[in-house]
C-alpha cells in the first residue's frame, strides 16, 4: 500500500505472544487486521526467535508470502523472484535466498555446555531435551516441538540462576543473549533489528519510500522495535507491559498479544496515521 505521498508501510512482527497467542499459538485475534493489511498489500514480516521450519507452518496457516526473520535474526529468507533485483546473500535454497548473520548452532551449543559448568543453577538447552520434553514445557504438539528442535542460529534455554553472571560468561565469550517471552537464548552476533535494516534498505530499492512498524512483545524484540519508525508493544498474557522496554514513540497496544495487535493495526489504517 502506498499513501499519497508513495510511502510504502512494512509490519514487522514477533509471533509468540504476539501476531500469536501465548498459550494456544492461534492467531484469530488479530484475523481482521491481517485481512485488511493483505487487501492493501502491506507486507507482513515475521521477525521472531522461531527457528525456520516453525516460521513456515504458520506462514502456510495465515497467508504469507512475504519474506521473514528466524531465531532473533539469526537469518533473514526472502522468497524467489519477491524482489525485481538482486541483492547479496550468504546462500540459495531451493525455497529462498538467504541472508545469515546468525553463529553456527553446534558451536552454540558447545559454548551453552562451557557456561554450564561455569555458573550454578539449571541451564537446559532445546538440545538437551527431547522432543516430548519440549512439547510439555512450550504447550507446543509434538509435531511442533520438533520443528522448534531443528535450530541453525540460536540456541534457545531455560536457566534458574545467577542471570548477572550467565549473561557475563555468554558475553566473554564473544556471544550475545536475549530473553524472549519464555526463554532465554544465546546467539552470534544478530539481533532483530539489524535484520530489519537490511530489508528495510531493500524494500526501499523496491518501493523508493518505506515506512516500518513493529510490534512485539519481550526484550527480545528491543532490536526490532529500536529499528523501526513506529514500535508497538502489546500486552503479555497478564495484561502487563514488559518494563525493560521503554523507548521514544513506543505505542502501548490495548490488548493483550494478538488482540492488541489487531486493534493497534486497525486503528493506525483507520486513522492513516502513518
Amino acid at each position: 500500500m502506498t499513501s499519497s505521498t508513495n510511502t510504502q508501510l512494512l509490519v514487522f512482527t514477533d509471533l509468540d505472544g504476539t501476531l500469536i497467542d501465548h498459550d494456544t499459538y492461534s492467531w484469530e485475534g488479530a484475523k481482521q487486521a491481517v485481512g485488511k493489511l493483505k487487501d492493501l498489500e502491506i507486507p507482513i514480516i515475521p521477525c521472531t526467535s522461531k527457528t525456520r521450519a516453525e516460521i513456515e507452518i504458520h506462514r502456510l496457516k495465515i497467508g504469507l508470502k512475504d519474506p521473514f526473520v528466524s531465531e532473533n535474526g539469526g537469518g533473514i529468507f526472502v522468497p524467489p523472484d519477491y524482489f525485481d533485483f538482486s541483492f547479496d546473500f550468504t546462500k540459495k535454497t531451493g525455497d529462498y535466498y538467504v541472508i545469515e548473520f546468525g553463529a553456527d548452532y553446534k558451536e552454540l551449543r558447545d559454548t551453552l555446555s562451557e557456561i554450564r559448568r561455569e555458573v550454578r543453577g539449571k541451564l537446559i538447552g532445546f538440545g538437551d531435551m527431547s522432543a516430548k520434553e519440549v512439547a510439555e514445557d512450550t504447550g507446543l504438539e509434538l509435531g511442533d516441538a520438533l520443528l522448534a528442535k531443528t535450530r541453525e542460529y540460536d540456541e534457545a534455554f531455560i536457566f534458574e540462576g545467577d542471570e548477572e553472571k550467565l549473561k557475563k560468561s555468554i558475553e566473554s565469550r564473544g556471544f550475545n543473549w536475549t530473553k524472549g517471552g519464555r526463554y532465554w537464548h544465546v546467539m552470534g552476533d544478530n539481533d532483530k533489528g539489524k535484520a530489519v535494516e537490511v530489508l528495510r534498505k531493500l524494500f526501499l530499492k523496491k518501493y523508493k519510500s518505506v515506512k516500518t512498524i513493529g510490534i512485539g512483545d519481550s526484550l527480545n524484540d528491543l532490536p526490532m522495535l529500536r529499528a523501526v519508525d513506529i514500535p508497538i508493544l502489546v500486552q503479555k498474557k497478564d495484561g502487563s507491559y514488559d518494563n525493560k522496554i521503554d523507548i521514544p514513540n513506543l505505542v502501548r497496544a490495548d490488548g493483550i498479544g494478538p488482540v492488541g495487535w489487531n486493534r493497534t493495526i486497525l486503528n493506525l489504517l483507520s486513522k492513516r496515521s502513518f
